[in-house]
């Protein structure tokens, strides 16, 4: 066959492979959403105390973000083609299962195995991305991957809502099931095998040790707010999560091929890279999965009502990732990264002084605003954490980037709920007239989504009442997101705008910067 006939379907065959990725990846962010709006049903269908109920969506996280660093290494050492399509397996059947979930301890464990498939899509999938694309065509492919996010976070909580009132919240799975089934027929006809030729054995002590340390802490903070800080499994959980981190850097740096190559963060690029990936999970992600509980338990808004309201947040992510990628042109990604997590920032205190009015309508603004703000670096992220290793290490790569982003939304949630809670309790007991006794169980109901048992919990207190003490402290927690937002702003951007020292030419380096934004290089 000529060159000139071969062109054509390479590029077809690239289209179809990038297709599958995104679909498949789209599915991502409609897990985690779906079930946020759903989950006042899912309290009334399935129970649970609060703790459960949490688990619907920490399961999820906790499991994506701990198998994320596994999967990069399966990727690399096994194939990406043969991961993603198992990865999409995996998740279809577990999708298939929560339809069916008899109650809620089977549901969250259904949920962790969703996860566990969604990480090897995505390592998998972006791995694949990273070695059929070079150059700018990568940095428009991860564009578009990032886009893909921002059309499952666009559509999925009102489309999720628009489910559940029609069929029930077991409905809400079958979009996700039809995508990832789409993704695994196109990912079987287009994805080539390709795999890292110097990949040793996998790293399974340091797997083991970072997935129990993970686990271990997010489960201790969950304990928090029922338990107190005093509680003696509790601190045994924190304390053993600290061991285990401790275990896990010990294991890499002693691994002749580590699963984590832990010299890549004496570099302050790869460094920012890490921080950028962070800032997502506590300036956008927790809203989520925060807000649309409190539309619907604590505001009484319908799943619709509480859909279109979230589109003001998720919207901006349809768009402007691309945008961010076609902005490299003419800008630095540290200046757009950081001018987008300070607008996000801005919009955070608006949503503080909003929230604490406690008028739904007026919380469109505000979260535009932190929509428009975090969609900007959320375009650059995948491309930029791919372009600081050699293009062999691209599963490596992805999985670090991909574990810090997905683990920190799953500790961030686990944190943040914690603190809303404590401060929801803080302000009952100061609303409510003896409400201080139950004023815990309380907030960790009203958290959770669940108005009903909350009101059991202070029969004394009307609905006015603590609907205010959660408003109030909603605002207070938006205050310190938005501090800690300006924070990694600045981080971010001294990081990623700093130039990278020489090295001497005998000096072997693990990162190729040749081609990678970080150096301007592809502006």
């Amino acid at each position: 066959m000529s060159s000139s006939a071969v062109a054509p379907l390479a590029a077809a065959r690239k289209t179809l492979i990038l297709i599958a990725v995104c679909l498949a990846c789209a599915a991502m962010p409609l897990s985690f959403t779906g079930p946020a709006v759903a989950l006042p049903s899912i309290a009334r269908a399935l129970g649970g105390e609060p703790v459960a109920l949490n688990w619907v969506t920490n399961a999820f996280m906790l499991a994506f973000g701990s198998a994320l660093l596994v999967a990069g290494a399966l990727a690399d050492r096994y194939g990406r083609r043969r991961v993603f399509l198992a990865g999409t397996a995996l998740f279809i059947a577990a999708s298939i299962g929560l339809v069916y979930a008899p109650g809620i301890v089977s549901f969250d464990w259904l949920r962790a195995a969703q996860g566990l498939g969604g990480a090897a899509i995505f390592s998998g999938g972006a791995a694949a991305l990273a070695q059929e694309f070079d150059g700018l065509p990568r940095m428009r492919a991860f564009s578009l991957l990032g886009a893909s996010f921002g059309a499952g976070l666009s559509f999925g909580p009102i489309s999720s809502a628009w489910l559940i009132e029609h069929y029930g919240w077991r409905s809400i799975f079958l979009l996700v099931i039809g995508l990832a089934v789409v993704a695994f027929v196109l990912g079987a006809r287009s994805l080539r095998e390709s795999r890292d030729p110097d990949a040793g054995r996998l790293d399974w002590p340091g797997a083991a040790a970072f997935t129990a340390a993970l686990a271990l802490l997010t489960w201790g903070i969950m304990r928090v707010p029922q338990e107190g800080w005093g509680d003696p499994l509790t601190l045994s959980m924190l304390a053993g999560a600290l061991l285990l981190f401790v275990a896990f850097t010990r294991i890499e740096l002693r691994t002749a091929r580590p699963m984590l190559d832990l010299t890549l963060f004496r570099y302050p690029r790869f460094v920012g890279v890490q921080w950028l990936a962070a800032a997502p999970a506590y300036a956008f992600v927790v809203l989520l999965i925060l807000l649309p509980v409190r539309f619907i338990a604590v505001d009484g808004l319908s799943e619709v009502a509480a859909g279109r309201l979230m589109i003001a947040l998720s919207a901006p992510l349809l768009l402007l990732p691309v945008a961010a990628g076609l902005m490299t042109r003419w800008l630095a990604p540290a200046v757009i990264c950081g001018a987008g997590l300070l607008v996000s920032a801005g919009g955070l205190a608006w949503l503080a002084v909003a929230m604490a009015a406690g008028e739904p309508q007026a919380f469109i603004g505000p979260m535009l605003m932190i929509g428009v703000g975090i969609s900007l670096p959320w375009g650059l992220m995948d491309g930029l954490a791919v372009s600081v290793v050699p293009k062999e290490r691209a599963g490596m790569a992805t999985g670090i980037f991909s574990t810090t982003r997905v683990a920190g939304e799953g500790v961030a949630l686990a944190i943040v709920s914690g603190v809303l809670a404590g401060l929801t309790a803080r302000h009952i007991g100061a609303a409510v007239p003896g409400g201080a006794a139950h004023a815990a169980e309380a907030a960790q109901r009203l958290v959770a989504g669940d108005f009903a048992a909350a009101a059991q919990w202070l029969p004394a207190a009307g609905r006015a009442a603590l609907v205010q003490a959660s408003g109030q402290a909603f605002a207070s927690l938006l205050w310190g997101l938005a501090a800690v937002t300006v924070l990694t702003a600045l981080i971010v951007f001294l990081c990623l705008g700093r130039t990278e020292p020489k090295r001497a030419a005998h000096q072997p380096s693990r990162i190729d910067t040749s081609t990678s934004p970080l150096n301007g290089v592809d502006r």
